[in-house]
């Protein structure tokens, strides 16, 4: 027997709203929101990728993020250059966290959701394909 993943969750704590949290996620990835889920909902899901896998799901919490680093965070792989996808999550109103780019060129950039939820952006495919690191360490 064994279990699969489901969802990914992501609390979402006063004053922020799972559903604007999910909006967010879904210019982000490209994945529309669940069309079962509406504003004001507890529990808000970005419908999963071609009908199946795990997708990320937005509830409602009580309290806010606290004060530490996340455990647990998602490494985006961006279609676009890395530095370029920073820039078009930071129009869409992520915060800039910290910069882990190197002299190299390698390296991944820190950004926050709305909620203050943490992701790391790498470099794309073909960025890591120019340099030969397929399975180089990122964020």
């Amino acid at each position: 027997m064994k279990s699969v993943v489901r969802h990914v969750t992501l609390n979402c704590g006063a004053p922020h709203e799972p559903y604007d949290l999910a909006l967010f996620w879904s210019q982000v990835l490209g994945h529309p929101v669940d069309e079962e889920d509406v504003p004001g909902d507890d529990a808000v899901g970005l419908a999963p990728p071609e009908g199946e896998g795990p997708t990320l799901l937005f509830v409602r919490v009580p309290d806010g993020k606290p004060a530490v680093r996340n455990r647990v965070h998602l490494d985006l792989q961006p279609e676009l250059s890395r530095d370029a996808e920073v820039e078009r999550l930071l129009a869409l109103g992520a915060s800039f966290v910290d910069d882990q780019r190197t002299e190299d060129g390698k390296g991944w950039v820190v950004l926050a959701d709305p909620a203050g939820n943490e992701f790391c952006v790498e470099r794309s495919a073909a960025e890591r394909a120019a340099t030969k690191d397929d399975d180089e360490d990122e964020g």
